[in-house]
C-alpha cells in the first residue's frame, strides 16, 4: 500500500477520505480474498493483480452498490460478491444471459454454481457499443472495470465516450470509477483497434474526462517495469495466456503479467 501515488485530489475533503481509505485495514475484504470459494487458478494470480491494494485504492466499502463491468470468468466477482453480500449490492454487468452470448452464459453458470456466495449478485446488461442497461441513473456508488477498455477502442472515440457517459450517468455524485488496464508506453503508437491489448494511460484519462469525470488518483500497485509491451502477439504473449506457447516461454514467464495502469476517477 505504500506504493500508492495520489494525484489530482478533488479538494481537502476527498483528499482526507482517500488517505483514510489507505490507512484503515479492511478485514472483511481480506476475508473475501482468502475465501475457500475462490478457484485456485484465480487465487494464484493475486501476486500480479493485487486485489486488496487495488480495491482499497478505489475506496470500496461493504455497504456500497458496485457495478463490475464485463465480469466474464468472474475473477473479481469471487471477491466482490461475498464482500458486498450482507450490506451492499453487486451488479454484474456484461452480456445478456442468452444462449448466443458466450460470456453471458459463462457468467450465469458461475453464479448458479454457488448461490451461497453469488445468489445476491444482480445481473445487468452492458454490451458496448450501444447497450447499457445495468443501473438506474445516479444509483451506483462505484463502477469497476478490469482489463476491458482496450476491447472498446475499436468503437472509436465516440464509442468509447459513450461507454464513459453511460458509466457516468449510473453513478451518484461523488461516485467512483476504478479502471485497471494494460498500459502502452506513451512513446509507442496506439492503433485504431489497440490490437496489442495495450492502451495509453493518457487516452483513458482523456476519454473519461470528456464524459465529465475528474481524475482523483493514480496507483502503481499493478505496474510491472519488466513489461515493455513489445511482444509478438501483444499482451497475450505474457502469462497467463502465453499465446506463443513454447516460443520464448521462459522469457515471458520471467516478465510475468502485464504492466497495468490503475486509475481512480470521480463523478463531481
Amino acid at each position: 500500500m505504500k506504493r500508492f501515488i495520489l494525484a489530482a485530489l478533488l479538494g481537502a475533503g476527498l483528499a482526507g477520505a482517500a488517505l483514510a481509505d489507505h490507512q484503515a485495514d479492511d478485514g472483511k475484504l481480506r476475508a473475501a480474498i482468502a475465501g475457500s470459494h475462490r478457484s485456485a487458478a484465480h487465487a494464484a494470480r493475486d501476486t500480479y493483480r493485487h486485489p486488496y491494494e487495488t480495491l482499497s485504492f478505489f475506496g470500496i466499502r461493504p455497504n456500497m452498490t458496485v457495478v463490475e463491468l464485463t465480469p466474464e470468468g468472474g475473477w473479481y466477482t469471487e471477491i466482490l460478491a461475498p464482500y458486498l453480500r450482507e450490506n451492499g449490492k453487486l451488479i454484474g454487468a456484461g452480456e445478456a444471459f442468452e444462449p448466443a452470448k458466450r460470456y453471458g452464459m459463462m457468467f450465469k453458470k458461475k453464479l448458479d454454481a454457488n448461490p451461497a456466495v453469488y445468489g445476491k449478485v444482480v445481473p445487468g446488461v452492458f454490451d458496448p457499443p450501444s447497450t447499457f442497461d445495468f443501473a438506474a441513473p445516479n444509483s451506483v456508488d462505484m463502477v469497476l472495470t478490469f482489463r476491458n477498455l482496450h476491447n472498446w477502442v475499436e468503437f472509436g472515440d465516440e464509442g468509447m465516450q459513450n461507454v464513459f457517459k453511460a458509466i457516468h450517468a449510473s453513478l451518484k455524485p461523488g461516485g467512483v470509477l476504478g479502471v485497471v488496464d494494460h498500459r502502452l508506453p506513451e512513446s509507442m503508437p496506439q492503433d485504431a483497434k489497440a490490437s496489442s491489448g495495450y492502451i495509453h494511460e493518457s487516452y483513458v484519462i482523456r476519454m473519461a474526462e470528456s464524459a465529465g469525470f475528474k481524475l482523483a488518483g493514480k496507483s502503481e500497485i499493478n505496474a510491472n517495469p519488466k513489461d515493455k509491451a513489445d511482444h509478438k502477439r501483444g499482451v497475450w504473449a505474457l502469462p497467463p495466456t502465453l499465446a506463443n506457447r513454447d516460443e520464448d516461454r521462459e522469457k515471458y514467464l520471467a516478465i510475468g503479467e502485464s504492466d497495468r495502469m490503475t486509475l481512480k476517477f470521480v463523478k463531481p
